[in-house]
């Protein structure tokens, strides 16, 4: 995406920067009069520090490669000062004032606490002046639950994705890496941020320099707004063969509607002593308990993440009673799915 301030259109998914347009960034790279382009980027309590240091990173990075200072950043959050992050790392923000001192692309980072509401102001704010912003994976996520109209393409994180297809309808949820609609980009986030923080700003780099950035963040190729996100364990081709992959994928998509072992092994071509085998030398366990083990981590998702009445839970997890799913969820993780669900509203509240 050409980030420039004033903005005077709407822009879409497809305006995402290609970083290998090599026409485009020579012109951006070479004009003497571009700008430096500013970001803000939006921590809560929990945020995602995974997230923000692929951000800050890949900037820092680039204003290296181009020995000069071409991108600058600052963190605001609705409750300024020290704020730290789901695994203790801290950053010192200054307060996000809803209709003050915008940048020319804001960054919600993802976490465990995000809130719609502290940054949704401003961010229809930034959007009325034609300004950008971002939302990374649980930050996409609260948007798309709290927004009751929704134009164009939206996407999050594969994990939402699923849960939020179990509990409303989304015509335009996709499971692309990044989306942009009305100067809003919703994205996986996560390891896809990288990816996304080099779209953004490719168009202010030379090809060469482009080039050295992936290098430096040892980046085989660069990945589109447009690519599909991997979701499943079988989507993983480095991890196992063709065989491999086909039975996993097989049990990954009749999750609600549990196979026989031996029509898996039917549909994937593949004898029953051989599958035990590989199951055994690759996971340490039987392929029917790793079977189960999909299937009690879907019923988790859902317990957890979800207003789903238990028994519906249970039955898109492939469990004929809610009993059963407890026993299988305590026996696994040492809480019933009632425990786990109390956790959670307790979690809900602890503000």
């Amino acid at each position: 995406m050409n980030i420039t301030k004033p903005v005077t259109r709407t822009k879409s998914s497809t305006d995402l920067t290609d970083p290998t347009d090599k026409k485009t960034n020579h012109s951006m790279a070479s004009d003497p009069a571009h700008k430096r382009l500013t970001f803000e980027l939006f921590v809560e309590k929990g945020f995602d520090e995974f997230e923000l240091g692929c951000i800050v990173r890949t900037l820092s990075l680039a204003n290296d490669i181009h020995s000069g200072t071409l991108f600058e950043w600052r963190f605001t959050s609705n409750e300024p000062g020290m704020v730290t992050s789901a695994n203790g790392m801290i950053v010192r923000a200054e307060p996000a004032i809803p209709d003050h001192g915008f940048s020319d692309l804001m960054i919600v980072v993802g976490g465990t606490r995000v809130d719609a509401a502290s940054w949704l102001v401003r961010l229809r704010m930034m959007q009325r002046q034609g300004l950008s912003v971002v939302l990374l994976s649980d930050a996409a996520t609260a948007y798309i639950r709290s927004s009751q109209r929704l134009e164009g393409r939206i996407t999050t994180h594969w994990r939402d994705i699923e849960l939020l297809n179990e509990t409303g309808y989304y015509p335009n949820l996709t499971a692309r890496l990044s989306e942009s609609s009305g100067g809003i980009i919703t994205a996986a986030g996560v390891g896809a941020t990288t990816d996304l923080m080099i779209g953004l700003i490719a168009s202010h780099l030379s090809s060469p320099e482009v080039a050295e950035l992936g290098n430096r963040l040892l980046l085989n190729t660069f990945r589109k707004s447009t690519a599909e996100q991997p979701k499943k364990i079988s989507d993983s081709p480095s991890l196992f063969d063709n065989r491999m992959r086909d039975v996993i994928s097989i049990m990954e998509n009749n999750i609600s509607e549990p196979l026989p072992m031996t029509e898996i092994t039917k549909q994937a071509g593949v004898s029953t002593r051989q599958l035990e085998r590989v199951f055994r030398e690759v996971f340490d366990e039987s392929p029917a308990r790793f079977y189960k083990v999909l299937r009690i981590k879907h019923a988790r998702s859902l317990v957890e993440e979800t207003l789903l009445p238990l028994v519906e839970v249970a039955l898109a997890s492939g469990f004929g009673s809610t009993s059963t799913m407890s026993a299988a969820l305590r026996s696994e993780y040492g809480l019933t799915a009632h425990q786990m669900r109390q956790r959670k509203k307790v979690r809900l509240l602890d503000f």
